[in-house]
């Protein structure tokens, strides 16, 4: 009796399991499901053989809506989003190395390994309790029969008078209509990708000449730097805020001592919680994408960049500064980038912080020692992503005086005393705190290279390409991120004035809000492009 009763809880809970954290509650597990009363009347309509088959495949469907329910629930608390079956495969390795060198290789391995059986024993376990009811349904035929008709006629009438209990209706159909929403997903995704696909080729400034591409910057050294996880809750929220803001106001008045002004505003990222690099193409390319397809499609043509734009006029030499970027990169190309700097380009010889490979000091050091203090016959256009503010904020490096920096080895005691990534990544309120931190370091290094080593030439584009997980930055939270432009030159500050971005670098609440996408031919138009589209 006792199996028969597990095995009923078992079938019941995945039938009404849900696939978001905040929903997995007692009353989510107090609904009708019309699926056990069908699944029911199949069983008692059956001959033995056909019948099993039936019980065996109705448990495989409950194990893979399970674990469909489970990545959407990861996926929300990560990325803002449910699990997309058609794109989102090849994320999982990115998962995996993000453990690993979070938490170790081992930890890594045990998780991969620990989820693959989980799947396997969900499968024995669910296959097993529905032939075990499935038996028990036919040897008490008959009064299983007005049990299904009493349980149907209860949940029709529920559904008609639109019952409703603990905030949900107590007639569910959760399992097909998970189902539904994964196969549209799919479906939906699969014809996206043709149609952006043809968009892509599509392009505002596809034919513009080169001469007439960025002619009020020319003589200028342009950097895009975008910053981990800098996300609009950094500025807004009352746990982070007060320190990042302290921060920020601090930094503006360093940067307007030393002769530079800065205006700021909102853009509204393409990824949320992960997934830099959408957010970085996106912002470059001036196409939205959201998804891995929409990135491995135009990462793969010849849609202009913002970053190609100045390599297309001849008058810029280009760099990429990755020291994110563990492997080879073939993207430098679609980006337009002469030189990538990569992980291991950059001379580091410290501790690795977490999952960032250096410290984002270090980093913008090591970009003016090897690249942009430079003498050089081109003014520069730099790519920087910066990574100290990556999740999972621990340890967080900490300012050392820049000309202690050397091959970055002065940074071994600051690793050592700080937080285990075990102790933040499972405690949310350390996370934000952590988080918060890890955003005042970035910004700082940042602010401090533009004010020891700019001059008027210098114009700097700083951004983040996300908000951090849901977990730090609320269930609720939008995907905004902070923008700002810095030069010393008025007349580069002058080009943007119709944008009504706030002065300094802490763009107001009520600032301007832009996606993501609109950025590049805003910034085109700006300093004087001519459109001439492909």
């Amino acid at each position: 009796m006792t199996t028969t009763a597990l095995a009923a809880v078992l079938v019941l809970g995945a039938l009404l399991l849900p696939n978001t954290l905040p929903a997995l509650e007692p009353g989510s597990f107090t609904k009708i499901p019309a699926e056990a009363i069908i699944g029911a009347v199949v069983v008692l309509g059956l001959p033995h053989r056909p019948r099993q088959i039936a019980a065996v495949l109705y448990g495989l469907g409950l194990t893979a809506l399970t674990a469909v329910n489970l990545l959407d629930m990861g996926f929300n608390e990560y990325l803002g989003r449910g699990f997309n079956a058609a794109l989102d495969w090849d994320l999982l390795p990115d998962a995996q190395a993000y453990v690993e060198d979070t938490l170790g290789g081992g930890v890594a391995l045990a998780a991969a390994v620990g989820a693959v059986v989980l799947v396997l024993l969900l499968a024995v376990v669910l296959v097993l309790a529905t032939l075990r009811l499935s038996g028990l349904l036919v040897r008490h035929r008959p009064r299983a029969a007005r049990a299904a008709l009493i349980a149907g006629t209860a949940w029709v009438t529920c559904s008609a008078l639109g019952l409703t209990l603990f905030g949900g209706p107590v007639a569910s159909e959760r399992a097909a209509g998970a189902l539904r929403v994964h196969a549209q997903r799919t479906v939906d995704s699969l014809r996206d990708e043709a149609a952006f696909a043809r968009q892509a080729k599509a392009d505002t400034f596809g034919n513009t000449p080169p001469g007439q591409l960025l002619p009020d910057l020319r003589g200028k050294d342009v950097v895009f730097a975008f910053i981990e996880s800098y996300g609009r809750s950094a500025i807004e929220d009352p746990v982070m805020a007060p320190g990042v803001g302290r921060t920020l106001d601090t930094s503006a008045k360093a940067l307007q001592k030393a002769g530079f002004a800065a205006r700021s505003g909102w853009l509204t990222s393409a990824t949320y919680g992960g997934s830099s690099w959408l957010g970085h193409s996106t912002t470059m390319s001036g196409l939205w994408i959201d998804n891995q397809r929409r990135y491995r499609t135009v990462t793969a043509g010849d849609h202009l960049t913002l970053t190609k734009a100045f390599q297309k006029t001849g008058a810029w030499d280009t760099v990429g500064v990755m020291p994110g970027v563990q492997k080879g990169w073939p993207e430098e190309e679609w980006y337009g980038l002469d030189k990538v700097y990569d992980a291991f380009d950059l001379g580091y010889r410290g501790p690795k912080f977490s999952w960032s490979t250096m410290p984002d000091q270090y980093a913008l050091e090591a970009f003016q020692r090897q690249v942009h203090g430079r003498k050089r016959d081109k003014p520069l256009m730099s790519f920087v992503i910066l990574t100290s503010s990556h999740q999972p904020w621990a340890p967080i490096p900490k300012m050392v005086g820049w000309d202690e920096l050397g091959d970055g080895s002065v940074f071994d005691a600051v690793e050592k005393a700080g937080n285990k990534a075990s102790d933040i990544i499972t405690d949310t309120t350390r996370s934000r705190r952590e988080y918060g931190r890890s955003i005042q370091y970035s910004v700082t290094s940042l602010t401090q290279w533009l004010e020891r080593y700019g001059t008027r030439d210098t114009v700097l584009v700083f951004l983040g390409d996300h908000q951090p997980i849901a977990r730090v930055s609320g269930h609720r939270a939008g995907r905004d991120v902070p923008v700002s432009i810095v030069a010393k030159d008025p007349e580069v500050l002058e080009k943007v004035s119709d944008w009504n971005w706030t002065d300094g670098l802490k763009p107001d609440r009520d600032a301007p809000v832009w996606r993501m996408d609109s950025f590049r031919d805003r910034f085109l138009k700006a300093f004087g492009s001519t459109p001439h589209r492909s």
